[in-house]
Order: structure tokens, then C-alpha cells, then sequence
């Protein structure tokens, strides 16, 4: 690579976290107020080269949902989601204290989506090098249709992704990012998108 990625993260996710802070705290305490739980959500994710890590989130669902109905598995119009958890889904603000992780050096601002361990071990040879990277808060899938695209897809543009990452690039996918969270592009994976647990296969 021809720039530091690390530079890039750390000058846009520490802007960002101070920014972000006071509507965090806002948008935690809203949460809070209307359904049980704690208002930040905490999952362990598969990291660059496999490592683990815990991703924060702003709380979007009732508490245990990834238990009830459809599991890991969202569709719009899913009864788990909250009135608030819809609007934050909207304009993705549920992914503000992924800042944080960038800050801790465990994402880039710009690359694949974390993803669940269970979904990593289907991965094929080829689709591991998906790994290669640190995960993003956005990247190239995400700007390509997101969770509306079938799996396979969107693994393919992420390899596509780290293969021709540079400076450039994220610049214009964070571009595109801001244009895709605006229109609400994408949010939900439909009848096509998304990843099927073995279970449903």
C-alpha cells in the first residue's frame, strides 16, 4: 500500500468519536427509555487474520432478539426492531461506536464488514482472504447494495476490494458511503441479500 491506513483511521475515527459523543449519549439514553437493556450492543466479530474482537453497536432490537424469531437473520418490518432502532437503522447511526473500535486499532474506517465466526467457517480458500485486511465501518459491498446483495456477491466485491485497495478508493467509497446512508440504500438484506445460516441452506 501506498499510504497508511492507520493515519486515515486515526484522523477520521478520532474526529468522529468526539463529534459523535454527545449524540451517542443522546441516542443511548432514547434507547434506554424505550425498551429494557443496555442501550450498547456488544458482539464478537472475526477480525483481520482471524482474530476476535468485540464490535459495539447502538442497540437497534429488543434485548436477546438474536434468540427469538428469525435469529441472526433481519428483515424490514422485523417486530424485534424498535421505533428507535428503525431510525438509527436508517442512517446506520446504530454503527457510530464502531468508531471505537477503530480507535483501538481492531477496524479501518474503510473495508469488509466484520462478520460472525460461524460465517467465516464456511469460507472457502479463496474467500479467506477476506481476512487480509482489518474490517471496515463501510467498504466496497457496502457501497454496492450492502445486505440487498446475496452473500457470495458481496464477498467477491470485498475481494475485489483488497486487492485493489488504495487511498483513492476509500476516499471514493467513503464518498459514496455518505450518498448510500443518506438514500437509506440497502439496509435490509430482501428476498436475494444476506447470509443463510447452515441450518436454512
Amino acid at each position: 500500500m501506498s499510504y497508511s491506513a492507520r493515519a486515515l483511521d486515526l484522523a477520521i475515527g478520532g474526529l468522529g468519536c468526539v463529534l459523535a459523543a454527545p449524540a451517542v449519549a443522546l441516542l443511548a439514553l432514547a434507547i434506554r427509555i424505550e425498551s429494557p437493556g443496555h442501550p450498547i450492543y456488544s458482539q464478537t466479530r472475526v477480525g483481520k487474520d482471524g482474530e476476535l474482537f468485540e464490535i459495539y453497536k447502538l442497540r437497534t432490537m429488543v434485548r436477546g432478539a438474536e434468540f427469538t424469531g428469525a435469529g441472526l437473520a433481519i428483515q424490514e418490518g422485523d417486530d424485534r426492531i424498535t421505533r428507535m432502532g428503525a431510525f438509527l437503522r436508517r442512517y446506520s447511526l446504530d454503527e457510530l461506536p464502531n468508531l471505537w473500535n477503530v480507535l483501538r486499532g481492531e477496524m479501518s474506517i474503510v473495508g469488509p464488514r466484520p462478520t460472525l465466526a460461524v460465517q467465516v467457517e464456511q469460507y472457502t480458500e479463496r474467500q479467506r482472504g477476506r481476512l487480509a485486511v482489518k474490517p471496515g465501518i463501510t467498504g466496497w459491498a457496502q457501497v454496492n447494495g450492502r445486505a440487498a446483495l446475496p452473500w457470495p456477491e458481496r464477498i467477491e466485491l470485498d475481494l475485489w476490494y483488497v486487492e485493489h485497495r488504495s487511498l483513492r478508493l476509500d476516499l471514493h467509497i467513503l464518498a459514496r458511503t455518505v450518498r448510500m446512508v443518506l438514500g437509506g440504500q440497502g439496509i435490509y438484506k430482501g428476498e436475494r441479500g444476506g447470509w443463510i445460516p447452515p441450518s436454512q441452506n
